[in-house]
C-alpha cells in the first residue's frame, strides 16, 4: 500500500500549475524551499498582501498562512494534542495524521522485554491515544513499529510536500524532499481541526556541498561540523537548503541525518532538492509511483537555475563545505554544537581531563537507524570478527523501524550484532531521550558515544557526570572495540586476541536486499476505524496520567502590577531543563502531575543550584514547583527570566504549558528558540526578550514587575518596572514579535481559546 497515493498525485498534477501562479506574484528565482513553501499558502493570491519586491524582502518579517498535506505526532506529544484537539468539538482530523508509540519504551533488557513491560505499563495511554485515533479518523503505528521520522521517511514523505509534527526532528523527512516543520501540540490541534498553520517566514541558508565523502567520512559528519559552524542559535528561524554537486552522492538516508540534526542550529526546517538518491530510496521502499511522478516535475522539485548559478545573490548566507575534505568529528560533551575533528579529539581530552575509557557506545535513534546506517557498522563488525577484536565498551544497538530490522535479517546480517556481546533495544528512542535504565555510579565521571543528536546534560541517564559525545554509527561502532574515545580508526591500529596490531579498513554498505511490498499491519499499523462517530476516547478520570484540559483564563486587557520572580534562570536551559523527559514522560498527558517537574534541571542564577529557589514571601528556599504552586495559590502571577535560546532543544510544549498551569504570565529572556516561543504565545504566556540583554543583570532575587502591556501591538516596545527589595524601581524596555492575530491569542487567554472564540476563524482572522 502507498500512503497518501491521490493526495501526491493531486498535489504534483497542481504543482507546476501552482508554481506559475507564484511567479506572477514574485519576479525572481525561487529557492527550492520558496516553491514548497509558497505551494502550500492557504491562499497563493495572499502574496499580493506583502512586500516581496526582491528576494529576500519578507524573510524573518512576515507571518504567513499555510495548508500542509499531513500531521505526524509521536506517543509523548500527541497525549496533549489530543487532548486539546478534543476541546475544538472536532469529529475528525481535517488533515491526514498520525499517531507513532516509540517515546514511552523503556530501556533495560533488551528488545522484548521491554517491548512486553511497555505494553503493560503504558496500557492506558497507548488504549487513549488507539482509541482516540478511531475516533478521529488518525493512523495509528503502535510500540514496537518504529521511531517516528523513520517510519515517516519510509511511509509518508515525499518531494515537493509539507508535513509538519510535534516533536522537533520532523525535518528528518527533508532528506526526501519535504519540507518538515516541528511544532507544538497546539499547532497540531488547531491544523487537525481546520485551521491553517501560521509560520513567520524564514531566512533560508544555503549549504553548498562540494566534492565526495570517502573512507570513514559519513553524512553525520556534515551536520556535526555545520553544528561547529552555527552554533546552536546559528539556524533560528532560518531554513537550511543543501546543493551542489556534493549532495547527489549523498544517500537519501544520509540526507535525513543531517536535516535531522538541523534542530540542533534551531533551523526551522532543511531540506535537499530532489535527485536519483530519493528515486532510489522511494524505489527500494515499495513507492516507486511516486518517484515516476517526482521524475515528471524534478525541474520543479529543485531550485531554479538562477540559484545555484549565483548562490550568495539569493540565500541570506552561503557556507560551502568540501565533502572531500571533511574528516570525521566527535561533538561534545554537554551540546551538540561543540565539534571536534577526529584527528583533534585526543588533545581536547588532555585539555579538558574528560575521561577517555568509553563505557558504552550507542547507535541508532531516530538520526542514525536506517538499513544504511545499521549495515555499514555491521561490516565494520565482521570486520572485527575477522580480525580477531573483541569489544571493550558495552554496546547497545536501536533499529530504527519493524522494516528496518526485517531488512538486516533478511539480509542475513543483524546476527553480528549480538555475536559480538550487542544488546538489541526497542524499536524506540530509548536512552536517546533518557528512557535508560542504566546501571551506573551516578558519583563517578564517565564518558559515553553515541550517533543521536542532542548530548544536553543527564539527557541520556539522567547523570550529570555522564559525558556524552555525538558521532557517525561507524565511528561509534568501530570505538567500542578500542574503549578509548581517543582511537583513531583511520590510522591507529588495535591488538587482538593473538596479540597482533591490526587496523580496521574503511566501512562498506551492504547492499540493499530485493523486497516485496510489506502489508503495512505486519509493520505495527493500525486503520483508523469506518465508524468513528459511535466510538468514545478512553480516559479514566481517576487516571494519574491523562486528565481533561480545562482552557486557560482570558487577560483581563489591563497592565500587569506587582508580578513576582519565580526563578531566574543561569546559563542553558533548554526544554530538558523545563521538562525533563526520561521517567516524567510518564504524566505527559496529566498537566496538574507533569507540572510537578518545572525548571528543576534549570540553575538558580543566585545560588547555583538546581530546584531551590526564594520564597519572597515566607523568606523559605524550596522546589520550583511548591513555590510556584504557593504563589498560585495566593493568585499572585509570576516572571520567568533566562538567557539566550532559552527553550532550545525539543517541541515539547508542555515547557510551556506547567508555567502556564502555575501561573506564570511571563517569560523574558535575551532570546529565544523558535519553536518554545511559539508554544508559549499558544499558550497565553507573554514571551518577551531584553532590548538591552545586559538588562538581564539588573534582576534581583526578591524582585517585583510591573509590565506596562494595555496598550499592546505589533512592532511595539513594552517598558517594564523592576522593583527591588529596597523599593527603589528601574525601567526597562523588552521587545516582542507578536503579530496581531498572536495578540489576540494572548488577550483570549490561548490560541485555542480564540479559535473557539471565532468559529468562523477563515473568515474573522
Amino acid at each position: 500500500m502507498i500512503f497518501d497515493f491521490n493526495i501526491i498525485k493531486k498535489l504534483y498534477y497542481n504543482f507546476e500549475y501552482r508554481i506559475n501562479k507564484i511567479r506572477s506574484y514574485i519576479h525572481y528565482p525561487m529557492t527550492y524551499s520558496e516553491k514548497i513553501l509558497y505551494s502550500h499558502l492557504f491562499k497563493i493570491s495572499a502574496l499580493g498582501l506583502y512586500n516581496l519586491s526582491n528576494r529576500k524582502s519578507g524573510r524573518n518579517r512576515y507571518y504567513m498562512d499555510f495548508v500542509p498535506d499531513r500531521i505526524a505526532m509521536q506517543d509523548a506529544t500527541a497525549q496533549m494534542s489530543l487532548l486539546q484537539f478534543m476541546q475544538t468539538k472536532k469529529t475528525k482530523s481535517v488533515i491526514p495524521s498520525t499517531i507513532h508509540c516509540d517515546h514511552l519504551i523503556y530501556a533495560e533488557n533488551g528488545n522484548d522485554i521491554d517491548l512486553l513491560n511497555s505494553i503493560k505499563v503504558n496500557k492506558e495511554i497507548y488504549d487513549f491515544l488507539k482509541s482516540a485515533s478511531n475516533k478521529y479518523g488518525i493512523g495509528f503505528w503502535g510500540p514496537g513499529s518504529g521511531i517516528i521520522h523513520q517510519v515517516i521517511l519510509e511511509n509518508y514523505a515525499f518531494p515537493g510536500g509539507m508535513i509538519i509534527g510535534t516533536d522537533s526532528h520532523t525535518p528528518n523527512a527533508g532528506g526526501l524532499g519535504m519540507l518538515a516543520i516541528g511544532i507544538g501540540g497546539s499547532d497540531a490541534a488547531e491544523v487537525m481541526s481546520g485551521h491553517f498553520f501560521e509560520l513567520k517566514l524564514p531566512k533560508i541558508i544555503g549549504v553548498n556541498l562540494k566534492g565526495k565523502m570517502s573512507g570513514w567520512t559519513t553524512p553525520k559528519d556534515v551536520i556535526l561540523k555545520l553544528s561547529g559552524i552555527l552554533g546552536v542559535m546559528g539556524g533560528n528561524n532560518s531554513i537550511i537548503e543543501y546543493f551542489g554537486e556534493g549532495a547527489n552522492s549523498i544517500p537519501c538516508t544520509g540526507k535525513s541525518t543531517i536535516c535531522n540534526m538541523g534542530a540542533e542550529v534551531g533551523a526551522t526546517t532543511s531540506l535537499f532538492p530532489y535527485d536519483v538518491q530519493m528515486k532510489n530510496y522511494l524505489d527500494n521502499n515499495g513507492r516507486k509511483e511516486i518517484s515516476i511522478m517526482s521524475d515528471n516535475i524534478k525541474n520543479s522539485l529543485r531550485a531554479d537555475p538562477e540559484i545555484y548559478e549565483n548562490p550568495q545573490d539569493y540565500y541570506d548566507k552561503v557556507i560551502t563545505i568540501d565533502l572531500s575534505k571533511l574528516e570525521p568529528y566527535i561533538n561534545g560533551p554537554f551540546s551538540p554544537d561543540k565539534a571536534i575533528p577526529i584527528s583533534k579529539v585526543k588533545e581536547k581530552f588532555i585539555k579538558y581531563g574528560w575521561p577517555t575509557k568509553i563505557e558504552v557506545g550507542l547507535i541508532g535513534s531516530c538520526t542514525n537507524s536506517s538499513y544504511e546506517d545499521l549495515s555499514k557498522s555491521i561490516s565494520i563488525i565482521i570486520q572485527a570478527k575477522k580480525k580477531k577484536l573483541k569489544i571493550n565498551s558495552e554496546y547497545l544497538i536501536t533499529p530504527g523501524s519493524k522494516k528496518v530490522l526485517y531488512l538486516l535479517q533478511k539480509k542475513g546480517i543483524f546476527s553480528n550484532f549480538l555475536d559480538v556481546g550487542g544488546k538489541i533495544l526497542s524499536n524506540a528512542c530509548g536512552p536517546c531521550i533518557g528512557q535508560w535504565n542504566r546501571k551506573m555510579n551516578i558519583n563517578k565521571k564517565n564518558t559515553i558515544i553515541h550517533s543521536f543528536n542532542r548530548n544536553f546534560s543527564a539527557r541520556n541517564d539522567g547523570n550529570p557526570k555522564t559525558h556524552a559525545f555525538i558521532a557517525s554509527p561507524e565511528i561509534v561502532t568501530a570505538l567500542v572495540f578500542s574503549g578509548n574515545i581517543t582511537f583513531d580508526p583511520r590510522k591507529d591500529s588495535l591488538k587482538n586476541e593473538e596479540g597482533k596490531y591490526v587496523k580496521f579498513d574503511p566501512p562498506n554498505l551492504i547492499k540493499f536486499p530485493n523486497i516485496e511490498n510489506i502489508e503495512p499491519i505486519k509493520l505495527g499499523y493500525y486503520y483508523p476505524s469506518k465508524i468513528e462517530k459511535k466510538l468514545s476516547v478512553i480516559i479514566n478520570k481517576k487516571s494519574e496520567r491523562l486528565q481533561i484540559l480545562k482552557s486557560f483564563s482570558p487577560w483581563n486587557e489591563k497592565d500587569l502590577y506587582n508580578a513576582i520572580l519565580l526563578i531566574k534562570v543561569k546559563g542553558k536551559c533548554t526544554t530538558d531543563h523545563i521538562s525533563m523527559a526520561g521517567p516524567w514522560l510518564r504524566y505527559r498527558g496529566h498537566l496538574e502531575k507533569i507540572s510537578e517537574n518545572l525548571l528543576i534541571r534549570a540553575v538558580n542564577a543566585f545560588n547555583e543550584k538546581t530546584n531551590n529557589i526564594k520564597n519572597v514571601i515566607t523568606g523559605h528556599y524550596d522546589t520550583v514547583y511548591k513555590i510556584a504552586k504557593f504563589y498560585k495559590s495566593k493568585n499572585k502571577h509570576t516572571v520567568i527570566v533566562g538567557e539566550n535560546n532559552y527553550g532550545e532543544g525539543s517541541s515539547r510544549e508542555h515547557a510551556a504549558m506547567e508555567p502556564r498551569f502555575l501561573g506564570v504570565c511571563v517569560v523574558l529572556v535575551k532570546s529565544f528558540s523558535r519553536i518554545h516561543e511559539t508554544n508559549l504565545k499558544k499558550q497565553g504566556i507573554l514571551a518577551l526578550t531584553f532590548v538591552n540583554p545586559s538588562d538581564y543583570d539588573k534582576i534581583q532575587e526578591e524582585d517585583f514587575f510591573n509590565f506596562y502591556i494595555k496598550d499592546i501591538h505589533p512592532n511595539k516596545n513594552i517598558i517594564v518596572d523592576i522593583i527591588h527589595k529596597n523599593e527603589k524601581k528601574e525601567k526597562i524596555t523588552v521587545k516582542h514579535s507578536y503579530s496581531e492575530r498572536q495578540i489576540k491569542w494572548f488577550k483570549a487567554g490561548s490560541s485555542l481559546n480564540y479559535i473557539k472564540i471565532y468559529k468562523n476563524h477563515k473568515k474573522n482572522i
